[in-house]
């Protein structure tokens, strides 16, 4: 049976969409990775395994950036436009590790977060094709990318909390901080670390422009209903 993975892979996108397929793949397999890596005994220590995993998804990050730069019909166009992406698939903790460039380890471990900021795009791309009706893509889009942000931002209290605060006895505090300071109804655990506030704030943030999608898509879904009540003139 046809679905529509298979058209947007081998109809809309050909080889574009095996490779977002792949990137987003990947990127589950980086979350799952940064996550165990976490709930370790010594979450402050980035693990020789972590590393290698993270090295060899980078370079098949960089090799589909040259993938696509070689197929582009306007390749200074798609440097310009797709930089971000070269810069972002770059494995710095390797870099650093090789080179013996020491960061505090909460620097160390934000570092892990950015080659899925590639995932999140291929993501975009995949679920906007998969999708027919744009209310709804939108509406997974902005769910998946919701979910995203508190589970990473959840982690990463944990992780400069933990030892300074007493309210934060292990990650379901800091799951239960993340879920309720996205909907903005706040929590009675607060952040004690500078870095933490300000997450905080971020996380807030992120909920207010984000909620305001299950509004749309339900305007969208009685729009429609209404549209296929009327009766035909």
């Amino acid at each position: 049976m046809k679905t529509a993975l298979d058209d947007f892979i081998m109809q809309r996108r050909g080889i574009y969409g095996v490779l977002h397929v792949a990137i987003l793949i990947l990127s589950v397999i980086l979350v799952i990775a940064i996550s165990i890596d976490t709930f370790k005994s010594d979450t402050d220590v980035v693990s020789e395994t972590y590393l290698n995993i993270q090295l060899w998804i980078c370079l098949f990050f960089l090799a589909d950036f040259f993938i696509e730069w070689v197929l582009a019909a306007r390749k200074w166009v798609y440097l310009a436009s797709h930089a971000v992406f070269f810069i972002i698939s770059i494995p710095y903790l390797n870099i650093f590790r090789y080179a013996d460039i020491v960061f505090p380890p909460e620097t160390e471990y934000m570092l892990r977060f950015i080659p899925l900021i590639r995932g999140g795009y291929a993501l975009v791309i995949v679920v906007g094709q998969l999708f027919y009706n744009r209310a709804s893509s939108l509406l997974v889009t902005y769910m998946t990318l919701l979910g995203a942000a508190v589970y990473f931002s959840s982690l990463l209290f944990y992780v400069l909390e933990h030892d300074l605060n007493p309210m934060v006895k292990g990650y379901g505090d800091a799951l239960w901080w993340a879920l309720m300071d996205v909907t903005t109804v706040g929590s009675n655990i607060y952040a004690v670390t500078v870095a933490g506030k300000g997450m905080s704030v971020a996380l807030a943030a992120v909920g207010m422009m984000m909620f305001p999608v299950f509004t749309v898509y339900i305007t969208s879904l009685v729009q429609r209903g209404n549209g296929n009540g009327k009766p035909q003139q």
